[in-house]
């Protein structure tokens, strides 16, 4: 029986075979971010700090990411100015009381076939017992773009 136990756990660790290579980067992102957030805090000027990071991160990303989360940007600062711009495991975030609310990943970042808008359990969007917290973008239309807004505007409160 032991023996029946050793070798399921034993198939078992061979089939998982841990973070991927983008996973464990953006985990090393994250722990940067933590470390610059805490450097900040230590000497003030924390918000003004954040939201230049933003813009940076955005211009590294691939021409349709790009484009996409610019334009993503300006629609959460237009729709919920009181959201503060950081960076979360590398991607652009907007957080209210330090908690991320809603945030842009690039389809690059993961080698994914899309990017995504999503949202953290402290955005307000509860309907009933289901409700989707990501989107995926292929590109950011006029309409998109408004139910982005409106999306925002319900998250932040």
């Amino acid at each position: 029986m032991a023996q029946a136990r050793k070798a399921a756990g034993s198939s078992t660790a061979r089939k998982s075979e841990g973070f991927t290579p983008e996973e464990r980067a953006a985990m090393k992102e994250r722990a940067q971010e933590v470390r610059a957030s805490a450097r900040r805090a230590s000497r003030g000027g924390k918000a003004a700090k954040k939201k230049a990071a933003i813009p940076p991160q955005i211009a590294e990303m691939q021409d349709s990411d790009r484009v996409m989360a610019e334009r993503i940007h300006a629609v959460v600062k237009a729709s919920a100015p009181h959201l503060a711009p950081k960076l979360w495991y590398g991607m652009p975030a907007y957080a209210r009381d330090g908690k991320v609310v809603c945030f842009f990943q690039s389809a690059q970042k993961f080698n994914a076939r899309y990017a995504t808008f999503g949202f953290n359990d402290s955005a307000h969007l509860d309907d009933g017992t289901m409700w989707p917290t990501a989107y995926a973008l292929t590109e950011l239309t006029a309409a998109g773009e408004a139910r982005i807004a409106a999306l925002v505007e319900r998250a932040a409160g």
